[in-house]
């Protein structure tokens, strides 16, 4: 077992003169314990080798950073692992997004100005409606309010088919003249 003060000159050795021998050594002795400690945190023996790689990874680049007045190897090493282990879950967490978990679910409602919208262009709807000739606004109050098809609307009226499109088609001409006059966009 090697004690606190060799286990800072190998980290050190690392940091001053890339020494691979002494990376090795620190690799042999706390890969093994680091991988051991990751898994009785709860990660699965391929996540524990892969953290247990990053942490040793770390150790080898930033080695320099390692103050061993502040701490011990192993210290540094395990938070280093356990903050890498941290990082996996919270990534796996956002990568996961279940509707269900969502704070607020989206709303088929219109937010208030898109209903203000609307209501204004239902207003200006009915008011160009009443401006229809008669025979026309019963033939869209037919199609578009009781949803009757053309031939239904031809057979309950005793109009031809052609006469009852023709119509609705005029109908929906003006409708749309007359919302364009007024500035309301229209998919009519």
């Amino acid at each position: 077992m090697a004690t606190q003060a060799e286990l800072a000159a190998l980290v050190k050795s690392v940091a001053l003169d890339r020494d691979r021998a002494a990376f090795t050594q620190l690799f042999d002795y706390f890969g093994p314990r680091l991988q051991g400690y990751l898994i009785r945190l709860g990660s699965d023996s391929g996540t524990a080798e892969e953290i247990m790689q990053d942490a040793m990874a770390t150790l080898w680049n930033k080695a320099a950073m390692f103050d061993p007045e502040k701490s011990a190897v192993a210290t540094w090493l395990y938070r280093i692992a356990r903050n890498r282990r941290i990082d996996g879950l919270r990534r796996d967490r956002l990568d996961y997004f279940d509707p269900m978990d969502a704070p607020e679910v989206a709303s088929d409602e219109p937010n208030a100005d898109e209903q203000i919208d609307l209501n204004y262009k239902e207003e200006r709807i009915r008011d160009v409606l009443t401006h229809l000739p008669p025979d026309q606004l019963a033939l869209v109050r037919l199609a578009f309010f009781d949803g009757l098809s053309h031939s239904e609307i031809a057979e309950r009226m005793k109009l031809p088919l052609g006469t009852v499109k023709s119509r609705i088609r005029l109908a929906f001409n003006r409708l749309r003249r007359g919302l364009e006059a007024d500035g309301v966009k229209s998919a009519i």
